[in-house]
């Protein structure tokens, strides 16, 4: 049982508990007589006991859960969760919703809540046609521009793993975001979990879940519809054109993803201000999870009975930062690119991240003077850099998708592989000096990071792990300016939002982005 969305039901204590991982994993089909157990002496008659938080520490050898709990009596228990009440909608206040991504889909909910009509226009198509365009772009290097891992229902986030893990707790309430998945059949777990995870297997069917919702309580959503235009009336937008069809709109939502670049040209050549935003760029680094478990739980026992182990590394190399990014246990590594003639990849898990390898994204932070060569494209200076990267990958790689890559331990040596080790990346890879790909001082970061990660990790720089590049698509390389009341700098009825807006970097973050947006136009269209 959980609480009512929204609603705060007191419980009689909150208790902290650690319990040793042996001891939970003998437990787990009865974990509340556990609980109980443990809790006997200081509570009576306990009805009911809510995990509000569980975390693995792993520091050192003797491996526990440390957990945070809420204990009911049979007078004082918790409600069922439910979904939230929505206003009648007025149908004289609208917002076109651009993009049906993680900012979209809640900024569409929030605006129901709100007695918002949203009209949703996303250029990508309903998921399970995007399933079919991503299986062919991985079975036979075929892309379609418009429907593949980046552009669709859902977002990036669809086909990335669905990590829900955020530090932008001060922008919301992340909780409202959890709750709303679950009620869409996400799994309990990810109220309480220290790094909740959905799972791409399980995510399309939510979001799919999560559409219903909206079109049933009043909202509607357009697939295969593309914004190509905008016309502006003083200090506003006016129409938008939408597959080359002019239609009137009262405010619009910007959410359209990190990865739509023609939105950044449009902007620009129309005169409506952007700036470049510094982001980070690398390659995938990919081990067998065996040998990751090995290497943070210390034993092959604790290895049997806890899920696949992950790390988080973040190192400083002349300046400036190199970390891991988007670390998927038990996952692929996925050809994320969104046009011809480009490479560029991502990583994912399913729900049980019980595949072979592990992978996560190796990278380093890109700006100015990494951009220089490209200030004549203004603003838009990062996102050429990114893309010369990424057609240069394509052109390493000899086509098809497939992947310029190299054997760790040649890429510390700066030397050719002359065979490959095994990867998850299903189209294809090419084997490549991987030191070319970047410019000097970006290339001296990566690997000199990395060479200190592996000194940190024994057994890192293991002989079976292989690097992949690029991982270029970590955020927006363009920030959409906007205004203390979030709509943009210099229109007053058009609201960036999201990663596209570079005001997010993940599933949690856009959603709680597009529901402050969705309340602050409430907040203007009430006046």
């Amino acid at each position: 049982m959980w609480k009512l969305l929204g609603k705060v039901i007191v419980a009689i204590d909150i208790v902290e508990l650690s319990v040793p991982i042996q001891e939970y994993h003998k437990n787990i089909d009865d974990l509340d007589t556990l609980y109980k157990s443990k809790l006997h002496r200081k509570y009576e008659n306990i009805s009911s006991i809510v995990t509000l938080k569980k975390s693995l520490d792993a520091r050192k050898r003797n491996i526990k859960f440390n957990l945070r709990l809420e204990v009911y009596t049979e007078k004082d228990s918790p409600e069922a969760l439910k979904l939230p009440d929505f206003e009648t909608l007025d149908s004289n206040k609208t917002v076109h919703i651009v993009g049906f991504g993680p900012a979209g889909i809640f900024a569409a909910l929030k605006c129901l809540q709100l007695g918002i009509k949203p009209l949703v226009i996303e250029r990508g198509q309903a998921v399970k046609q995007r399933r079919r365009d991503v299986a062919k772009l991985n079975r036979e290097g075929v892309m379609n521009t418009e429907s593949n891992y980046c552009f669709g229902e859902g977002g990036a986030g669809t086909f990335s793993d669905g990590k829900l893990y955020t530090r932008s707790i001060k922008r919301g309430k992340i909780k409202e975001i959890l709750e709303y998945f679950v009620l869409h059949g996400a799994d309990e777990n990810i109220l309480y979990e220290a790094h909740p995870h959905i799972g791409t297997n399980k995510l399309p069917q939510i979001i799919e879940k999560l559409r219903n919702t909206i079109i049933e309580k009043g909202g509607e959503v357009r697939f295969g519809a593309k914004l190509t235009n905008l016309r502006l009336n003083d200090d506003k937008v006016s129409q938008l054109e939408i597959n080359n069809v002019w239609e009137e709109c009262q405010n619009v939502v910007l959410a359209t993803g990190h990865s739509a670049r023609d939105i950044y040209y449009l902007l620009n050549k129309r005169n409506i201000a952007i700036e470049a935003k510094p982001f980070a760029m690398g390659f995938r680094i990919e081990h067998p999870q065996i040998l990751v478990n090995e290497i943070q739980y210390h034993n092959e026992q604790n290895a049997a009975i806890l899920p696949p182990a992950s790390y988080s590394l973040v190192t400083q190399v002349k300046g400036k930062g190199a970390f891991s990014f988007c670390m998927c246990p038990g996952g692929i590594i996925a050809p994320a690119a969104t046009d011809i003639g480009e490479v560029v990849v991502n990583g994912w898990s399913p729900s049980k991240r019980n595949g072979e390898y592990a992978n996560s994204g190796w990278v380093t932070e890109i700006g100015e003077e990494e951009w220089k060569d490209y200030a004549k494209f203004g603003p838009l200076s990062g996102l050429e850099f990114q893309k010369s990267i990424e057609q240069k990958a394509y052109k390493l790689g000899k086509g098809e998708y497939k992947v310029p890559a190299q054997n760790l331990v040649d890429y510390l040596e700066e030397r050719k592989s002359t065979k490959l080790n095994n990867s998850s990346y299903n189209p294809g890879m090419t084997s490549v000096d991987l030191n070319q790909l970047y410019p000097q001082e970006v290339n001296y970061r990566l690997r000199e990071g990395l060479r200190e990660m592996t000194n940190r990790l024994k057994g890192f720089d293991h002989e079976k792990a292989i690097v992949t590049a690029p991982e270029s698509r970590t955020s927006s390389p363009v920030r959409i300016p906007r205004s203390k009341y979030l709509h943009h700098i210099d229109l007053v009825n058009l609201y960036p939002c999201g990663e596209g807006a570079g005001y997010a970097g993940g599933i949690i973050s856009a959603a709680l982005d597009g529901i402050r947006v969705a309340k602050e136009i409430f907040s203007v269209v009430q006046l």
